[in-house]
């Protein structure tokens, strides 16, 4: 299988998109401006001390003071947090920090409204399975991953891997992961905390560490995976990137190249038509069958339909036949999409107990290749297969998406016969109301259209009943349930 990373930098935007067999896989979209501060660190200075909320106000170089709270303090390794004889640190904020002192910060929380970042001292450094701990010297695991025996594995390969400072937290990711990449990930984060370090003791207030942007982010991801190219087609990216593999991934330095082409490295892999097909609610099966995806705030459901498969020999063979098909589309529409939480798929229904087994087999394998961790629930005595998978971002829909102005999200619109009849007993409602010696209706094109046609005769018979002339008067601008009904 090859496997490339195609890279397209623009200075509002950041794109990255793993291309697998000519086929577009993954998908990662970052704005500019709009990356968070989480997970950043910072030597910063306490400006004020507030023993009251047992907190303090810390100057990060924000435009608003950042807050720690007392129980976010740890003893910090670089001695600039009071500690006591037995090593512990005092629960007093004032025993713990003062003002005009440098400590080094972590951001647990980005600003919002009026309020500052969050603040921590007990600072962590992730990787794709490890999580660096400077201020310990212990290996924990992951509580998602369950098997004892694997958990003792993982542990035991870490406390391996070397006696210098810190300690590790292995990550869900890690399961079943081997030496090599856990290697790999440790002498990365070292490294990192090595520069890290080198900063602190310049004694200045700055950032020490800012969390990885997007291009550098999926790289660090991708360490010990097989990827046989890695395409920019921006040279100022592409030295930054050749940087940052250099010192700290260098089993991906080699594998960076310039894209210099005059068509859009996206066009080039057909990716923006990808894009707008991930946005649309049915997939295409190359059989004539399809997928129908909804994304809701609680599960993704996923419904599978013949559609023109109508097969070669008999139907429980054409809905076997479909189910298995849809499997691979299934799989690679959780990865592009980004899908996290729970997926409900609805496969056709089918009678062969056989059958069943090997469409979630085949499920089971291609979710296999899937780097978010998942999980297959088997069928429901309703045919139902429920399948859960790890979020590690926002979807693909939630990012280049947001609610439609005109359904406010539900999807759906009034019909106009429907808001017809809201408009009629809206103008009853009114002339009960107010006195008034004449009534204008003000409506999307449809309605006007429709209450001037269709429902000119029911209009009629309310200008009688009511005993008032009804005018209608057609706004452009107003979405198809939008209407005024005004007392002249």
């Amino acid at each position: 299988m090859s496997a490339e990373l195609i890279i397209n930098v623009t200075p509002s935007e950041s794109r990255v998109a793993l291309i697998e067999n000519g086929i577009l896989q993954e998908l990662h979209v970052e704005r500019h401006t709009k990356r968070g501060l989480v997970g950043n660190i910072y030597l910063g200075k306490v400006s004020r001390v507030l023993p009251g909320m047992q907190a303090a106000f810390i100057d990060i170089g924000l435009e608003k003071a950042a807050f720690l709270h007392a129980s976010d303090i740890v003893s910090n390794l670089t001695g600039q947090v009071s500690v006591l004889a037995d090593g512990s640190a005092p629960q007093d904020i004032k025993g713990l920090v003062h003002e005009g002192q440098l400590i080094v910060v972590q951001v647990v929380k980005d600003p919002l409204g009026t309020k500052g970042a969050r603040l921590t001292t007990d600072i962590t450094i992730p990787s794709r399975y490890l999580v660096f701990m400077p201020s310990v010297d212990h290996v924990g695991v992951s509580q998602r991953i369950e098997d004892d025996a694997e958990r003792e594995r993982l542990k035991t390969l870490v406390e391996t891997l070397g006696e210098e400072q810190g300690g590790f937290i292995l990550r869900t990711a890690a399961e079943g992961v081997g030496e090599n990449e856990l290697r790999q990930d440790a002498d990365y984060l070292r490294r990192l905390w090595v520069k890290i370090q080198e900063r602190i003791q310049r004694k200045k207030t700055a950032m020490l560490y800012e969390d990885l942007s997007l291009a550098r982010r999926v790289l660090r991801d991708f360490v010990g995976t097989d990827i046989d190219r890695i395409r920019v087609d921006s040279k100022l990216a592409l030295a930054e990137l050749r940087e940052f593999t250099k010192e700290y991934v260098p089993e991906l330095h080699k594998l960076l190249e310039h894209y210099r082409g005059d068509r859009p490295i996206f066009d080039l892999y057909d990716v923006e038509n990808e894009i707008q097909r991930a946005l649309q609610r049915r997939v295409d099966l190359k059989s004539g069958g399809y997928l129908i995806i909804d994304q809701t705030e609680a599960m993704t459901t996923i419904d599978i339909n013949t559609g023109a498969f109508v097969g070669t020999r008999n139907l429980e063979e054409t809905i076997f036949n479909t189910n298995s098909e849809s499997t691979q589309a299934i799989a690679r529409q959780l990865r592009l999409r980004n899908l996290g939480g729970i997926i409900i798929v609805d496969f056709i229904d089918m009678i062969d107990d056989d059958h069943k087994r090997r469409v979630l087999h085949s499920l089971d394998h291609a979710l296999a290749k899937d780097r978010a961790k998942t999980s297959i629930h088997g069928f429901t005595s309703l045919g139902l297969v429920e399948i859960t998978r790890k979020r590690t971002r926002e979807s693909l829909e939630h990012i280049l998406c947001g609610d439609c102005p005109v359904c406010k999200g539900r999807g759906s619109v009034k019909t106009v016969p429907t808001v017809c009849f809201e408009v009629m007993r809206e103008i009853v409602r009114v002339n009960r109301a107010y006195d008034s010696d004449k009534i204008v209706v003000y409506a999307s094109s449809a309605v006007a259209d429709a209450l001037m046609e269709e429902e000119s005769h029911m209009l009629a018979e309310l200008e009688m009943f009511i005993g008032k002339q009804i005018k209608v008067q057609t706004e452009l601008l107003y979405s198809q349930d939008q209407y005024d009904v005004v007392m002249m």
